[in-house]
């Protein structure tokens, strides 16, 4: 049996991700694996509050692995964090780390040679899936999310917040990618075949910061 860390962005690819993976019969999935903003306490990039983030690792029934960052950090901090995190795993038993990239190619050569030295594997379970397709089976198998940040270079700040549902996909600009994987928005899931139950989710504070537009949401 392998055992597996999911890294989880508190985001639908790695949600999606964690559902495969978990009806693997050779697959054991051990914990979710967080870089978290320890300025704000909240999620990297997709700006999720560490509480949501709780509650979705308690939906899911695994432990949560915080790899805590500061603001702003370099990319020599980001690395040693993650060392020690692979440290931990190795520590651990982990035999592989598992992501949910799906086709930016210097991202995963990115997260392969980092890994190299480590002797952890690095599994990337949604490679290459057509994301039109894929994101309508999330939504068809009822994962639910909401748009946490939009990139306001790529999509119109009015996105954010919306749910990630198939009204959203038809009104999407052209060229914006169906996943947002070129960053052009992040979500927070918060339903979905990977939970136990769903989260209620509250709707905050949308806020402009350098262009990215974040929408807050809180557990009730």
């Amino acid at each position: 049996m392998k055992r597996v860390l999911m890294g989880w962005s508190s985001g639908k690819d790695s949600a999606w991700a964690l559902h495969l993976l978990a009806h693997h019969p050779g697959l054991e999935i051990c914990a979710l694996l967080t870089t978290v903003n320890t300025e704000f306490d909240r999620v990297a990039m997709h700006g999720t509050r560490r509480a949501v983030l709780e509650a979705q690792a308690a939906a899911a029934g695994l432990p949560l692995w915080v790899v805590p960052l500061p603001w702003p950090c370099t990319n020599d901090v980001y690395e040693q964090r993650m060392a020690e995190a692979c440290a931990r795993a190795l520590s651990e038993r982990i035999d592989a780390i598992a992501f949910g990239d799906l086709f930016l190619a210097d991202v995963r050569a990115y997260r392969e040679r980092q890994l190299a030295p480590t002797g952890l594997e690095p599994l990337f379970p949604l490679w290459q899936m057509p994301t039109d397709t894929l994101a309508r089976e999330m939504i068809a198998a009822g994962l639910r999310a909401r748009i946490a940040c939009v990139d306001t270079k790529q999509l119109p700040a009015a996105f954010a917040g919306r749910e990630f549902d198939a009204d959203l996909l038809r009104q999407l600009p052209p060229g914006v990618d169906p996943c947002g994987e070129r960053g052009e928005f992040h979500t927070c899931v918060y339903a979905g075949p990977m939970f136990k139950a769903p989260l209620l989710l509250e709707n905050g504070d949308i806020v402009d910061r350098d262009g990215f537009v974040f929408a807050d949401f809180r557990v009730s």
